[in-house]
């Protein structure tokens, strides 16, 4: 028997000893009746604490609780190392278990591509599509680099003169830095690339002049250039963002390319999971999404709401991939065929 109660559904069992009721709660996404999680759902996250993949992972943790999405506990656990490649091995070993969920960047695409790893986003099942953020390239506020244009004519004279730091080699941010690069002539298979686990670890890195450039999404530097304490010196937007940003200039006011890159967040489940429970996990996540926090989040941080699932994802899936490959390829991070 099931009783729903505003957003909460409650299933009732009757138990023999003396006909008693035993309830529990259960998911109330829409479509929420049949298969809901019977243990404790871990949200894997590909980087270490404290990072923007980490502060996102426990916003999702935390409104699926609030809003009695989930009827078991649901755990935010950390698996940074191997470019990101541990956090999908982690979850693709455990086939056909719906209690393990991926969030995920375009670094899983990246890494496949690049010969990182053999296990790519078709080892996994694609639950659907979050948002989408820009690459920002962003510095110390005493830093001699001034803008772009500075610090393309820094690297042209000695490649080696200018350090970034990112979280994952290949991955979105990298790439774009890379292409932008590649458009000013410049080879970005030399560049001084230093890998850290978190984007708050390589915030913290250039503001202690360890490296002198760190390349992220917009929301990774986004609190750090609203305090004062860093300095974008160029966004990969086609336009200008707005609010507390819109003094910053893009990529393509230097006269960069930087089509064709994706920066975008996914949640994934284990390959081999049942359409019951697909479906269970694309309705919570989409009552996710119209969280009314959750979208004040995206226009706070100038990202845009992109919500895909199902036939739909798996579609753009297919086309990031084609475009995220031609780009690597053409800036010589591919692996050879």
């Amino acid at each position: 028997m099931r009783l729903k109660f505003g957003n909460c559904a409650i299933t009732c069992v009757l138990v023999a000893v003396g006909a008693a009721a035993l309830c529990v709660p259960a998911v109330a996404a829409e479509g929420g009746a049949g298969w809901q999680p019977q243990n404790p759902v871990e949200i894997v996250v590909p980087n270490a604490a404290g990072g923007e993949n980490d502060r996102m992972s426990r916003f999702i943790q935390r409104i699926l609780e609030q809003k009695k999405l989930v009827p078991t506990p649901v755990l935010v656990v950390n698996k940074s190392g191997g470019n990101q490649v541990l956090s999908t091995v982690y979850v693709a070993k455990n086939t056909g278990n719906p209690h393990f969920l991926l969030y995920a960047t375009g670094t899983i695409l990246s890494n496949e591509i690049e010969g990182l790893t053999k296990l790519s986003y078709r080892d996994l099942t694609p639950i659907v599509k979050l948002r989408c953020d820009n690459t920002a390239v962003t510095v110390g506020m005493d830093s001699p680099i001034k803008n772009m244009r500075d610090l393309v004519d820094r690297l042209k004279a000695n490649i080696k003169s200018v350090s970034f730091g990112t979280v994952s080699r290949g991955g979105a941010n990298h790439l774009v830095v890379a292409k932008a690069l590649r458009s000013a002539g410049i080879d970005p298979k030399g560049l001084k690339i230093v890998i850290f686990k978190s984007n708050a670890m390589s915030m913290t890195s250039v503001m202690g002049k360890h490296v002198d450039a760190v390349a992220s999404s917009v929301s990774a530097a986004y609190q750090n250039v609203v305090a004062g304490n860093l300095r974008i010196l160029a966004v990969s937007s086609p336009a200008r963002l707005k609010g507390v940003l819109a003094d910053v200039p893009t990529m393509a006011e230097a006269g960069l390319d930087v089509g064709g890159v994706s920066n975008c967040r996914y949640i994934y489940a284990p390959k081999g999971i049942t359409a019951e429970q697909r479906a269970f996990w694309e309705n919570a996540m989409a009552a996710v999404t119209d969280d009314a926090e959750w979208k004040q989040d995206i226009v706070k941080r100038d990202q845009t709401e992109d919500f895909l699932r199902g036939k739909e994802l798996e579609s753009a899936l297919d086309k990031t991939y084609k475009a995220t490959k031609d780009a690597m390829t053409d800036i010589g991070l591919a692996k050879s065929e």
